[in-house]
């Protein structure tokens, strides 16, 4: 058990350094930075204008594509990862099993892309 925890030092060491660091930069800025608030720094904002329209309106639906591509495509990405780590130990089976895995996203992107779910008017 002591050899186990000894093996998980090395994290704690960097995820105390990580947060030692932003703790220090956020308190650096804080008194560093000026402050100088003003009604136009104050005011809500989004995308460079003024609210409009109430919250609940509707929004276009390439909103919503845009952000179930990325996650299709984010997701990719998280089963890349472990995958490349145990490639030495799955062997051949596990490698031609991501390439069709790859290659039906491939496929995917490939359809988007045609279908012109990727432009923005």
């Amino acid at each position: 058990m002591q050899n186990l925890l000894v093996e998980y030092l090395p994290i704690l060491i960097f995820l105390g350094i990580a947060f030692g660091l932003a703790g220090a930069f956020v308190a650096a800025s804080l008194i560093a930075g000026p402050s100088r608030p003003d009604p136009e720094k104050s005011s809500a904002y989004e995308c460079g204008f003024e609210a409009f329209d109430d919250a609940r309106s509707k929004f276009d639906v390439r909103f919503y594509l845009v952000a179930i591509l990325f996650i299709i495509f984010d997701l990719e990405v998280a089963f890349l990862f472990p995958w490349a780590v145990t490639l030495g130990d799955i062997g051949l089976f596990g490698f031609w099993s991501m390439m069709i895995f790859l290659g039906v996203l491939t496929i995917g992107f490939i359809y988007e892309w045609k279908k012109g779910a990727l432009e923005w008017e």
